[in-house]
């Protein structure tokens, strides 16, 4: 694993900028409400290159795939699971392509949508399976890097976690997606922060964080409780602002001036990666990555 350029590069503490939204942009390319985003990677390829190569040109150190919704599991639903390991390559090779030499390509591996018995009626072995599926994808498409995301369950979590530990040496990144209550930050699942650290740690994670479900603002308080249990590298990537319902549209309103201006905050938590989820564009990422920058550039980042 220390020999992975990605944690090469973060091991020489330097603040690494993902990208952001995907759907949404998708939707500017012209993907319809409830079409299948990842069948683009087969239909319309060069529009979902053309999304990647938007955050490369904002100047994302990582770019993820079009394979958030990529499981068999997901894609049966649309009669799509015979394709699910050439929707699963080809995504990671548009990617590829919009790449520049050192951006790393990280695959994105969504939930699933099912859950593990007894909760649900899946077993360990298959939902086991269908992360091997997609990771063994990924590889052949030349991922860098795999990024399990917007999970709420541990033990789906953990099975993504040693699925990629089953088929490669690639580098793991997970992170969870927790609502704040009363008793502090949990996920869906009732999971505190300390017990996804924990759970996420021992499965073999190299890379934890949050994403999805929270502004920027409540991402730092996120990161900041994270690193107090673990000094693992830490990834975050905030929702621009909450959700506005604008007729039937949901919209996220923070600007990415606005955005950006928490980023310090972000780095001084302890991130390691910051990126963006839902409501955050090209722009977004172009703003984070000019803080970054001038931070870095800063005694306050080694």
């Amino acid at each position: 694993m220390s020999n992975s350029p990605l944690i090469k590069r973060l091991t020489k503490k330097k603040i690494l900028v993902s990208d952001g939204a995907w759907g949404t942009q998708l939707q500017q390319q012209g993907l319809a409400a409830g079409e299948c985003p990842e069948a683009w990677n087969l239909t319309h390829p060069e529009k979902v290159e053309a999304v990647a190569r938007a955050y490369v040109d904002a100047g994302s150190d990582i770019i993820l795939t079009n394979t958030f919704g990529g499981s068999r599991f997901k894609l049966e639903q649309y009669g799509l699971a015979d394709k699910t390991s050439d929707i699963n390559q080809i995504a990671v090779e548009l990617s590829r392509n919009a790449a520049k030499a050192n951006t790393f390509v990280v695959a994105s591996i969504g939930p699933t949508g099912k859950f593990v018995e007894p909760l649900g009626d899946v077993t360990p072995d298959a939902m086991m399976a269908a992360f091997r599926e997609q990771v063994a994808a990924h590889v052949v498409g030349g991922a860098d890097a795999i990024l399990i995301e917007t999970m709420s369950d541990l033990t789906e979590a953990t099975l993504a976690i040693r699925a990629v530990k089953a088929v490669c040496s690639l580098p793991v990144l997970t992170t969870m997606t927790f609502e704040k209550g009363s008793s502090g930050y949990r996920t869906m699942m009732g999971i505190s922060v300390e017990q996804a650290v924990t759970t996420l740690s021992e499965a073999g994670a190299d890379v934890i964080g949050t994403n999805c479900g929270n502004g920027i603002e409540q991402i730092c308080e996120i990161i900041a409780e994270t690193r107090s249990f673990t000094d693992k590298f830490l990834i975050a990537q905030p929702n621009a602002g909450k959700p506005k319902l604008v007729g039937e549209e949901t919209i996220f309103e923070q600007s990415p001036e606005e955005f950006a201006a928490h980023v310090p905050n972000l780095i001084r938590a302890g991130a390691n990666i910051i990126g963006g989820c839902c409501g955050t564009t090209p722009n977004h990422i172009q703003a984070i990555v000019d803080v970054v920058r001038k931070f870095s550039k800063s005694k306050e980042i080694g």
